[in-house]
């Protein structure tokens, strides 16, 4: 039987059919995915894994592998059917290896991401993946949907971070590409195939990862604008005097630093009166930080941005990022939310707030724009919020509408429907959609070499 055999491979404290110990593993974070299943079991070793998947196979019984479940698009969560298996990565936690001469770190798929970042800090290395949930989302969770995060316009996505991959195939097949090399050009790089994957073309178990020297000091300022379109521009400007000492260049909308003051505690607006809009930055001074106050002042003279705060201590410069972190924690209160995570190209960010907004307006008038996101590459978080005393679910049902303007504008500005949260369940007829026929094809032709029998996360992506 099924269930007996995954029992007897992960042992007796490596599974669960608690309904109360289940339930935290069966939501998306913010309810609107759940599912069912009959067994959790949680492997401690690649072996396991392989195990695992060659009795599901055997089986026929889908698979679906879980991190940290931090995902916004039900990815990690098995469907209705109660049928589903749930593997959890989180007792595969060990940090395999740190090699400081090769800038390199083999870490499990369970680890958590802030502890990768402290063990590279600990040899003097910085890991530079960043995200506001890097507390409790898993490395294997963020290789698996390609995550972003702040750094990227210094350091690239998840996907820049992974030198090689060790990852289970859908029939047991253990592939071990866990190699640091930088050039290979040995036929197909094929960790390419899973990242990103969100777990449909197999489990990602470990991998080697790049690490980058320490960026040393750096300086956080919050810089006001009146529109978004000074945003880019100060980019560019900022770009072309500082080169690649940007570590982070996050815009934020006044209505996000309102509701974080509002909801949360010890938290105030850095600015009285407010402007429209903020940029957030991070930027390495490598030990001159009068030289980048120096441009920030430059940047005000030449208008591209009104008015500047430059964290004069580490624990300023904590409160501000603080404050960008918690945004989707304090919109939480105001009611039902219809998030858009897109992207387009940078220098188009302005041309789609604009018409962006314009859309809102005339399609849900009384909703709030809580708008923030990574401008150095071109992603935005695009929360639409419910009209004050509105319906939750009408408001999300009308909504629907609203989200399909808001993708044509994007698809016609060049950009993505999916920036770097994935597609899990919510956005897969999106993907269907917007995609063009082509990838889809190419895609399905993937799925069906690498799972034939559709038992990795089934249901999922494609």
């Amino acid at each position: 039987m099924l269930l007996d055999e995954l029992k007897n491979i992960v042992g007796e404290h490596g599974w669960t059919s608690d309904p109360d110990e289940l339930e935290p593993h069966l939501n998306e974070p913010r309810g609107l995915v759940t599912g069912t299943t009959p067994i959790m079991v949680s492997p401690t070793t690649t072996e396991q894994v392989s195990e695992i998947l060659r009795v599901c196979s055997r089986h026929g019984a889908g698979v679906v592998p879980q991190g940290g479940n931090t995902g916004l698009c039900g990815g990690a969560v098995p469907d209705q059917s109660g049928e589903q298996v749930l593997l959890s990565l989180s007792r595969m936690n060990r940090i395999r290896k740190v090699e400081p001469e090769d800038f390199s770190i083999t870490v499990e798929a369970g680890c958590i991401l802030s502890d990768v970042q402290d063990a590279a800090a600990a040899v003097d290395r910085c890991f530079a993946l960043s995200l506001g949930a890097e507390g409790s989302c898993q490395i294997g969770g963020n290789l698996s949907t390609n995550a972003g995060g702040i750094n990227v316009i210094r350091y690239g996505t998840a996907r820049q971070q992974a030198l090689g991959l060790e990852v289970v195939l859908a029939d047991g097949t253990i592939w071990n590409g866990l190699r640091s090399l930088r050039k290979d050009n040995a036929g197909y790089d094929m960790k390419q195939v899973f990242l990103g994957s969100e777990g449909t073309l197999g489990v990602i178990t470990a991998a080697t990862l790049r690490l980058h020297p320490d960026p040393g000091s750096t300086m956080t300022a919050l810089l006001a604008m009146d529109s978004a379109n000074q945003a880019v521009d100060l980019l560019g400007y900022l770009r072309s005097k500082l080169a690649n000492r940007i570590n982070a260049f996050e815009l934020i909308s006044d209505r996000c630093l309102r509701y974080v003051a509002r909801y949360l505690p010890n938290t105030r607006h850095p600015y009285e009166p407010s402007y429209a809009w903020y940029a957030l930055i991070e930027v390495a001074v490598e030990d001159h930080p009068d030289g980048v106050e120096a441009v920030l002042g430059e940047a005000l003279s030449e208008e591209l941005a009104v008015d500047a705060i430059v964290a004069k201590s580490d624990a300023e410069a904590e409160r501000l990022w603080h404050m960008r972190h918690t945004i989707s924690e304090a919109q939480r209160p105001e009611g039902a939310c219809l998030k858009h995570d897109i992207s387009v190209p940078i220098g188009r960010i302005g041309r789609f707030i604009d018409r962006s907004q314009a859309l809102v307006e005339g399609m849900q008038p009384q909703s709030r724009l809580v708008v923030f996101g990574h401008v150095g590459d071109g992603n935005l978080h695009y929360d639409v919020v419910q009209p004050k005393g509105a319906d939750p679910e009408r408001f999300r049902s009308e909504g629907r509408a609203l989200t399909e303007a808001i993708y044509e504008l994007v698809t016609e500005l060049g950009g993505s429907i999916s920036a770097e949260h994935g597609i899990g369940v919510t956005k897969k007829a999106d993907l269907m959609r917007y995609r063009d026929t082509v990838d889809i094809q190419l895609m399905r032709t993937l799925k069906q070499a690498l799972d034939p029998q559709n038992i990795l996360n089934p249901g999922k992506v494609i």
